[in-house]
């Protein structure tokens, strides 16, 4: 006599399926179940060029950059050239590292392979950024290994009071920090910032247009001058800079939110509204002015719901955020 178990026919899913929904929870910022659903898929085909290279993805998007190295090594070692644009994503992510020697192979690898490929553009501004970074890091390897401890806490320090806007607090450390520390160069564009924010706006102005002059690929003093310009109402000078933003897609969130607020501040909502869609919100959450800013464009841009849930966000992660509304 048959018994009902045995009619009982055992059934597995394929990848696809699996994959499909961890796509749709990736898709839903769900990112544990999104990551849960990409490793059954893989379970069923651990070779899938796909499904490793979407995983990959979902670690970069979380900030897990080694984790993301190992998926993407494994598709070219499974699949050689055949995957040219995991070149590009390594470079990516070795750049977030700062591990600049191995972004550099890997963009250089890309385009040895993929001459005309997809990335084409976005590998050309990645060795850009590059080859500054070398040249930066160059005139910083002054600095011993032993005051690294030391800059990071006047960083933290400088940091908070300038998320708080405190400014004589702000410039009293980054005073001292340029001081002790002049190789760094960060510092000093902090510095004048803050020196615009508490109303010395012509002496901000002139260091920046000096270090500008220095060296017109630099970031920082586009962006301050950009913003400084704006408030103080030079239209031809700020009209003159403003394009230059255009065309520049850092690597480092923290570059990223401070292009996106600086859009914001001078007025271009819908420029900076695409700016922070590229940001990753698990890296900028200790930011008060991530919150602060975008949600006031995306008020701007009429997506009123999502404004006030990112308000709400900011304000259970920081409290204090509330007093700046």
């Amino acid at each position: 006599m048959q018994t009902s178990e045995s009619k009982i026919i055992p059934y597995r899913h394929d990848g696809d399926f699996y994959f499909t929904y961890g796509v749709k929870a990736f898709k839903e910022k769900r990112f544990d179940r999104a990551e849960k659903w990409m490793l059954k898929a893989l379970d069923v085909h651990p070779k899938n060029a796909l499904y490793l290279s979407q995983l990959s993805v979902l670690y970069t998007e979380i900030g897990q950059y080694h984790r993301a190295n190992d998926q993407l090594q494994k598709v070219i070692d499974l699949h050689g050239e055949d995957y040219a644009d995991c070149y590009y994503l390594l470079a990516n992510n070795y750049a977030h590292l700062g591990l600049f020697y191995e972004a550099k192979k890997y963009a250089e690898k890309y385009l040895e392979h993929h001459e005309d490929g997809e990335f084409k553009g976005e590998v050309q501004e990645l060795l850009t950024m590059l080859n500054q970074l070398s040249a930066d890091e160059d005139a910083e390897d002054d600095l011993e290994l032993d005051d690294m401890d030391e800059i990071i806490i006047y960083q933290e320090t400088a940091f908070y009071h300038l998320e708080h806007e405190e400014w004589d607090e702000a410039l009293e450390v980054l005073e001292e920090m340029m001081t002790l520390y002049p190789e760094y160069l960060p510092a000093k564009h902090e510095y004048a910032y803050a020196l615009f924010r508490s109303g010395d706006q012509e002496e901000a102005i002139t260091l920046e247009e000096a270090w500008l002059d220095q060296d017109f690929n630099n970031l920082h003093s586009r962006l301050n001058l950009t913003y400084f310009y704006y408030t103080t109402g030079k239209n031809k000078e700020f009209q003159e800079l403003l394009p230059s933003l255009n065309n520049v897609y850092p690597t480092y969130e923290p570059q990223k939110l401070k292009l996106a607020i600086t859009l914001a501040r001078v007025g271009e909502y819908e420029a900076a509204l695409n700016r922070f869609k590229l940001i990753n919100r698990h890296q900028v959450s200790n930011y008060m002015s991530y919150f602060y800013w975008y949600s006031k464009v995306l008020d701007k841009n009429n997506f009123h719901e999502t404004s006030k849930k990112i308000w709400k966000q900011g304000i259970q992660k920081h409290p204090v955020l509330d007093s700046f509304r």
